[in-house]
């Protein structure tokens, strides 16, 4: 399985998380991302995401022209509905992390 397979499954909780912390927009969840490691996601891969989850109503979108006066960007923030499903997602992640983790150290757990 390569990184990236991998990494389409975790992303939308990732990007949650994010918004969860404050109104924001596209770029700027790319450069918090890759502060945390996720160097190699691009714009260009989340945008299909975000779009799927204004669709799913977990986020709402504002467009907010800059003070500079360059062109407006969108910005993404969460419904309760996006509120719910971080908390889900943090729930799924703590048992399949704590999972994975087991069976890579080799801890064995009750083994039927």
């Amino acid at each position: 399985m390569s990184s990236s397979q991998l990494l389409k499954g975790i992303l939308e909780g990732c990007l949650l998380a994010i918004i969860a912390e404050r109104e924001t927009y596209g770029y700027e969840m790319v450069e918090k991302l890759a502060s945390y490691g996720f160097t190699m996601v691009s714009e260009g891969s989340i945008y299909p995401l975000l779009l799927r989850m204004k669709k799913e109503g977990l986020v709402t979108t504002t467009s907010k022209t800059l003070p500079s006066g360059g062109p407006k960007r969108k910005y993404y923030k969460l419904t309760a509905e996006g509120h719910a499903e971080l908390e889900d997602f943090k729930g799924r992640w703590a048992v399949i992390s704590t999972s994975v983790d087991n069976i890579l150290r080799g801890i064995n757990r009750d083994i039927i």
